[in-house]
């Protein structure tokens, strides 16, 4: 068959939260499509709704891409235009988009972006943390010792790391984090990102910790953690290195640290009162 007669794939972003996010021309992709290859139908047809779209749409997920996806490949070198959609942001990101994008490509089908919102950099750009590097990781692995060497292999990485987590696994998925990154490693949580209730959280990944032991965690979350300074873990060591804590204090500033931080380093690393701390340094 000849290119011009063949279909083509379109992966869309949509909204990850309010609706509005979707672009004018992703809107007029999804209303002149053949067909809309969704990985939720039920949710997805709560947008086609909100934009009057009425292009049909089945049902292409994780449970069900290996029949699925031949399916839309040969619809579309029938001349199809499908376009594929997650749940929410980017399909092929932490979704079986990726999967029906390798088989159009095999089929010498066109596959176009059709860009828009995504949860991973929306959150990155508004952490505070370095945007210059970064790596996606999704989820990370279900299986404990996956998990565990994933960690291993990343704790010294430089660049900024990003994952995405369930609220009903944020609490053990941070305690694994800290055991790994350490509790100072600073890090931001974003939570239910362009909704209502948005909000970001940016602590030391021991802060947030402690923060959602004593607040549940409700809706979706984005980890955002700073990659692995060598010189200031250098310098860290070198201030455990110091028992007197007068020295630890000017040390831990040295790192850039306010008094008030060195402080407290110096109390919780000498097992000691942040008022201790201060009243020798008053005798000094």
């Amino acid at each position: 068959m000849s290119e011009e007669n063949r279909g083509r794939l379109y992966l869309s972003a949509t909204p990850i939260g309010n609706l509005e996010d979707m672009t004018y021309r992703g809107v007029r992709m999804l209303a002149e499509a053949d067909l809309i290859a969704a990985e939720d139908t039920r949710h997805t047809r709560k947008l086609l709704s909100h934009y009057d779209i009425h292009t049909p749409a089945t049902s292409y997920h994780e449970h069900n891409k290996l029949t699925k996806g031949p399916e839309l490949v040969e619809k579309m070198l029938s001349g199809a235009v499908v376009v594929c959609v997650s749940d929410a942001g980017l399909p092929g990101i932490s979704d079986p988009g990726a999967h029906l994008a390798q088989l159009a490509i095999e089929a010498g089908i066109q596959v176009s972006p059709l860009p828009g919102a995504n949860a991973a950099l929306s959150a990155l750009i508004c952490s505070g943390l370095d945007t210059t590097a970064f790596t996606f990781y999704g989820f990370l692995p279900k299986s404990s010792k996956k998990r565990r060497e994933l960690l291993e292999r990343i704790k010294c990485s430089p660049e900024t790391l990003i994952f995405y987590e369930a609220p009903h696994h944020l609490k053990e998925t941070l305690k694994q984090l800290c055991e790994a990154l350490g509790e100072e490693r600073p890090a931001a949580v974003a939570r239910e990102l362009t909704k209502h209730y948005e909000e970001f959280n940016r602590r030391s990944l021991g802060e947030l910790l402690d923060y959602y032991q004593a607040n549940e965690p409700r809706g979706e979350f984005v980890l955002i953690i700073s990659g692995y300074d060598a010189e200031k873990a250098t310098s860290t060591q070198q201030a455990e290195e110091v028992t007197d804590p007068v020295q630890m204090v000017e040390a831990f500033e040295q790192q850039g640290l306010s008094r008030k931080e060195a402080m407290r380093e110096t109390a919780k690393k000498l097992g000691i009162s942040r008022r201790d701390v201060y009243n020798i340094l008053l005798k000094a």
